[in-house]
């Protein structure tokens, strides 16, 4: 770490401030363009308009919270992978957005939500950044304050003899106080702005990332750029860095949260007031109760247990604060009856059917309880509400219990589809690796006998062959049968459900036996460099078959010309790679001495592959024509 702390705090306060101040001024605007939007389809929804203008208010919606996570991201904070329902060409796929609820909910997050958030944040963020200078600086401004400043401020220009001293002193008093105050705003100005930053994302992150999930990432280095840190994790591979990715549209945890947060406001802003004219209690005991009830409906999303038991101290203080009011809605008001009755409903959809029924059954008992105890000033009706509330209470946790129930068969069901989906798949690629293998036994496995029988019998079926051409059928049998052999091992992998069976794979030191093997049909090969360096298996398979292929290429397309093969270890290389080492592997072909005729035939395939398998291990390939005519084939595998 080379940096200083006073570097990193500022560094972190920048980062944080551009975050939070931009926030507001994109939330106005997002959310006055999203409106606009939305009351122009709603508007001209009778003149079929609407139907096209409701799309685009979901797509630019969506836009607006690809913003916000691109920002997130930015800032520090990973989020979940997000996808929408793909858009088809046509009509239909036009109105597709309608139906994704993930559109839905970024249109709520950026229209809704956001905004107060944001203003909020940006408004304590304003007044913590102003009142530092403001305290450090009232000893010169206040002077030209009208009034006793003023005054003040007179009688020194025209004597200080005339400068009372009590009033003097009162404003060296105040100009101290506000000194430390603004000294005391600019040294917890990182923590606030680290904090409001945090607020906003963390909100953001919830809504806007796959299912709800997502994380704020702390600081590791204070030079590093959140974003550079984010990438340099997922290049390396840290697992604490990865989030798992999402192909779900619709997230399930974010509507929940502000479904039930939306419920639990509607509810307090209707029960406050009621409660305190109808039951006539203070309005701040008012307050307390229905606040406290209406944050137990929250808390059952997240505890179901607390929430429930929280729920019904909260009533029964609340039946307690009404009971002298001898109104008949009692023990339990219209609002408190709706708002444990939402108790009961989430505890029902959360947990198993036994929770909803221990909330119900004991708020039937404190209903019960209530009554016997206020027997002798009973109210008229109370019998009645204590029997509506247990009757819709009841009727409210069976209803919950098998809207649970039905969808954990629904998730059964989905998952039951998914197996057999992945099993005939499955199938299908047994089938189709049966047909491939098939086709390789009755048409390559059968040329390669061929050859491999042609160039065994070649000695005994011409009578004038030299020693030298009989030692090169002797190379292409050898070669053919190897060939076969890997062919039926190939085979067995392709007709078999099990994995691929492992075994030895060549390296860097069988590149020797290859070059060997090459040689023998009368290629000039130089090898240099090859013992350098030791390498790690896979990148000694990855090397192999580059050479491979680079000499299967040079014999194809440039026969009779000189092949270089060489092996160096690279220089250190900048910046953050100061550390690292690379083998560079180059396989190098000289023009052909005569034209090729006929061009050998090629996909490019195998240079294909070559990248793939190099880029497995983390290395990179080159190729590319010679000066001279040749050709080149150049891999950096990094040690």
């Amino acid at each position: 770490m080379h940096s200083t702390r006073p570097e990193s705090l500022t560094r972190r306060l920048l980062r944080d401030s551009a975050y939070v101040l931009p926030g507001l001024p994109i939330a106005l605007f997002g959310a006055s363009l999203l409106l606009t939007l939305l009351a122009v389809s709603i508007a001209t929804a009778p003149l079929w308009v609407g139907a096209l203008v409701l799309p685009l208010t979901l797509v630019t919606a969506s836009e607006f919270a690809e913003l916000s996570r691109r920002r997130l991201q930015i800032w520090g904070a990973e989020l979940a992978p997000v996808t929408y329902r793909p858009r088809d060409p046509g009509l239909s796929g036009r109105l597709r957005p309608v139906a994704d609820p993930r559109r839905w909910l970024d249109l709520i997050f950026e229209m809704i939500l956001a905004l107060p958030v944001r203003l909020v944040t940006f408004v304590v963020a304003i007044l913590w950044i102003l009142m530092g200078p403001v305290g450090l600086t009232y000893f010169f401004w206040s002077r030209f304050i009208p009034g006793e400043r003023g005054l003040i401020r007179l009688l020194e220009l025209i004597g200080p003899a005339l400068v009372p001293a009590t009033a003097f002193w009162q404003y060296v008093l105040d100009s101290a106080v506000f000194f430390i105050l603004g000294v005391v705003f600019l040294v917890t100005l990182p923590a606030v702005m680290r904090g409001l930053a945090a607020l906003d994302a963390l909100l953001a992150t919830s809504l806007l990332g796959a299912g709800g999930r997502g994380r704020l990432i702390p600081l590791e280095h204070p030079q590093a750029h959140p974003l550079e840190r984010t990438l340099s994790r997922a290049a390396v591979g840290r697992p604490e860095a990865r989030i798992a990715e999402s192909s779900a549209s619709f997230s399930a945890a974010a509507w929940s949260w502000i479904g039930i947060c939306f419920a639990a406001v509607v509810l307090f802003a209707v029960a406050w007031p009621l409660t305190t004219t109808v039951y006539e209690i203070h309005p701040a005991l008012a307050l307390i109760l229905t606040l406290a009830h209406c944050l137990s409906l929250v808390l059952t999303l997240k505890l179901p247990w607390a929430g429930i038991g929280a729920s019904v101290m909260v009533s029964a203080a609340l039946m307690g604060a009404t009971a002298e009011a001898g109104v008949g809605i009692w023990p339990w008001p219209v609002t408190a009856m709706l708002i444990q009755c939402g108790v009961i409903l989430v505890a029902a959809l959360r947990e198993p059917w036994y929770c909803a029924a221990s909330g119900w059954a004991a708020s039937a008992l404190l209903t019960a309880a209530a009554i016997v105890m206020a027997a002798p000033e009973l109210p008229d009706g109370a019998v009645g509400t204590g029997i509506v509330f247990a009757s819709v209470g009841v009727a409210v946790a069976v209803l919950g219990s098998l809207t649970r129930q039905w969808i954990r068969d629904a998730d059964r069901l989905e998952v039951s589809e998914r197996t057999s989906a992945q099993q005939s798949r499955r199938r299908r690629e047994l089938e189709e690796r049966n047909r491939i293998a098939r086709e390789l036994h009755d048409v390559v496995a059968h040329s390669m006998s061929v050859i491999s029988v042609q160039a065994a019998t070649a000695r005994y079926r011409l009578n004038s062959i030299s020693p030298e051409a009989q030692q090169e059928f002797e190379e292409i049998a050898r070669s053919s049968r190897q060939a076969l052999s890997e062919m039926r091992m190939l085979l067995g992998t392709l007709r078999s459900e099990e994995e691929a069976p492992t075994g030895p794979t060549p390296g860097l030191a069988e590149i020797h036996s290859l070059v060997e093997a090459t040689r023998a049909s009368g290629t000039p090969i130089r090898v240099t460099g090859l013992d350098v360096v030791e390498a790690s298996s896979a990148v000694g398979l990855a090397a192999y078959r580059m050479v491979q292929e680079g000499l299967s290429n040079a014999l194809r397309h440039a026969p009779s010309s000189t092949i270089e093969v060489s092996a160096e270890l690279t220089g250190e290389g900048p910046g953050d790679f100061a550390d690292t080492r690379h083998l560079l592997i180059q396989v190098r072909n000289t023009a052909p001495p005569h034209p090729v005729s006929v061009p050998a035939p090629g996909a490019g395939l195998g240079l294909e592959g070559i990248r793939e398998r190099v880029s497995a291990v983390g290395g990179t390939v080159e190729t590319g024509e010679t000066p001279d005519g040749g050709y080149f084939i150049r891999a950096a595998f990094p040690l």
